[in-house]
């Protein structure tokens, strides 16, 4: 039996994606963490990312510290936390074993392309459109609020997929410390030399991945005011010639 069908025979047998060890339950764990990860991430980052872009100051600061944040090997990071005693290794509620450790990882782990992202677009707004609001009366938290933030919430959605995909594959490194998700399957199928097992665990993981980059995706293009303002356009000129 060749490896592929092997692969193939494991992810289809409803035995493997049950049970507390089950495919099923590892990727509901592993969402857990990503989606949890980035949301404190985006809760941390966002606010300061969009306002030192509405104010034209500090984002060298900010942009620079993101990239060094992406300079640090994660699972480093991860081990220097749970070798602590505060995370440590201990279970966090539905986080499992080194939770708190592997959160704060991947927490850290989302900021730069979130602060990236959501900085460079509130600045490349552009300068024109400013005076043009700030020329109808606008005051300056209005003009973020209702121009500013608008137009640069593509490239903000755009960093949150890209963060949100990229931490959902770094968090399989759980696994290494005894945490929750799919690693556990990858880590324990070559451990174990079923080759089957760890590449099924892969498969699963990036055709999740795939999904996170589609909807992603779908959000991205709803979110532009641009795309959502050319249909209309259109229709309104198709029934204008039509009349």
């Amino acid at each position: 039996m060749n490896l592929v069908t092997a692969t193939w025979q494991y992810l289809t047998d409803p035995a493997n994606w049950q049970g507390q060890e089950g495919i099923w339950t590892l990727l509901v764990e592993q969402l857990l963490l990503s989606v949890t990860a980035l949301l404190i991430a985006a809760v941390i980052g966002l606010p300061i990312a969009l306002w030192l872009g509405h104010l034209g100051r500090g984002s060298f600061l900010a942009i620079n510290i993101s990239n060094i944040g992406r300079a640090v090997p994660t699972f480093a990071l991860l081990a220097v936390l749970v070798t602590t005693d505060f995370p440590g290794t201990q279970t966090f509620g539905p986080y499992g074993r080194a939770g708190l450790s592997t959160l704060i990882a991947l927490t850290l782990f989302a900021l730069p392309p979130l602060i990236t992202n959501a900085n460079v677009a509130v600045r490349e707004v552009p300068a024109e459109v400013k005076e043009s609001a700030a020329g109808m009366g606008m005051a300056g938290s209005q003009q973020f609020w209702r121009v500013e933030l608008p137009l640069a919430l593509p490239l903000v959605v755009s960093g949150i997929r890209l963060a949100l995909v990229q931490v959902w594959a770094t968090a399989t490194i759980a696994a290494l410390v005894a945490g929750p998700g799919l690693g556990r399957i990858i880590t324990d199928g070559f451990y174990r030399t079923n080759y089957p097992k760890g590449i099924a665990g892969a498969v699963v993981v990036a055709v999740v991945a795939f999904g996170l980059e589609l909807l992603g995706s779908v959000a991205e293009r709803a979110v532009d005011p641009v795309r959502r303002t050319v249909p209309r356009t259109r229709a309104r000129a198709g029934a204008a010639a039509g009349a």
